[in-house]
């Protein structure tokens, strides 16, 4: 298998070499061949909407998913209001972008709450009002869930199980489940639950990044560079391609060590690291 063939499904989060530029994220692409990536709605933003659509477009490359939307288990009605809005808008920015993924990081505990039903019950309630919003726009949204040392402040949503228990609530088209090893890799239930949402449709994207240990200070940004941990990358590549899926696989690390380093430098790297741990050439 060349290099290109490896790379063929590969896309490059834009959190893995957030010291790039969309510029020189799409220039960086470009010499390695890469021609998917992932993109953050700030960058996005800061850069305009249009114009990181045109220079998608003009330099080749697909938006895989735009991170991130969610946020919707606030008490307070204004606050609720004003994170449908938000997500209305990140909505029209994927559409915009040419994506049909928004990833969504549901949210977690109110301050002073234990409520974690009442919790999850409230992200149904956003996901009612959003969810024929997005269908009209050719966006899915797509529940990631998060390892359950994020439930209280990030995401109350921890398990696949728990995600597809809300997707299914809507059409799949709508509304799907994002498979994220850094965040399911411990879950044995987490092989029935990726057969379940691919027998549903309800795949909309898979992500990877590895689990090193100690954990350093900071869990958020302690993702590890692929083979560098403890998960089976290409075992759940496997069970994912199981289900029939045969779309993108973005690779989406916070890593303050990699964002200290040249980032064309990382971006090879972990294209290789890809094709050698996930792909299963070279190893």
């Amino acid at each position: 298998m060349n290099a290109a063939a490896g790379l063929a499904r590969f896309s490059v989060n834009q959190q893995t070499v957030k010291q790039l530029p969309l510029p020189g994220l799409a220039d960086a692409c470009g010499k390695l061949g890469i021609t998917q990536v992932g993109l953050w709605r700030e960058p996005v933003q800061e850069y305009g909407p249009e114009a990181s659509a045109k220079l998608m477009r003009d330099t080749g490359l697909s938006v895989t998913s735009l991170c991130r939307g969610g946020f919707f288990t606030a008490l307070d009605p204004a606050e609720r209001r004003r994170a449908v809005a938000d997500n209305r808008a990140a909505i029209d920015e994927a559409a915009t972008l040419g994506t049909s993924t928004l990833v969504l990081v549901s949210g977690g505990l109110p301050e002073g709450s234990r409520d974690l039903a009442g919790a999850r019950e409230r992200i149904a309630d956003a996901l009612a009002e959003l969810a024929p919003y997005a269908g009209e726009r050719g966006v899915r949204l797509a529940i990631e869930p998060l390892h359950p040392m994020f439930a209280s402040d990030r995401c109350v949503v921890s398990t696949l199980g728990q995600a597809l228990d809300l997707a299914e609530r809507f059409p799949a088209e709508q509304v799907g489940v994002v498979v994220d090893t850094y965040h399911v890799w411990w879950d044995d239930l987490a092989p029935a639950h990726i057969e379940r949402a691919g027998a549903g449709g309800r795949l909309a994207s898979f992500q990877l990044a590895d689990w090193v240990t100690p954990l350093p200070e900071g869990v958020l940004l302690g993702r590890g560079q692929l083979g560098d941990g403890a998960v089976d990358l290409r075992g759940f590549r496997e069970l994912v391609d199981a289900t029939g899926y045969d779309g993108p696989i973005e690779v989406e690390i916070f890593n303050p060590g990699l964002w200290a380093r040249d980032g064309a430098e990382v971006l090879a790297e972990t294209a290789e690291r890809y094709v050698r741990h996930v792909v299963g050439v070279g190893s």
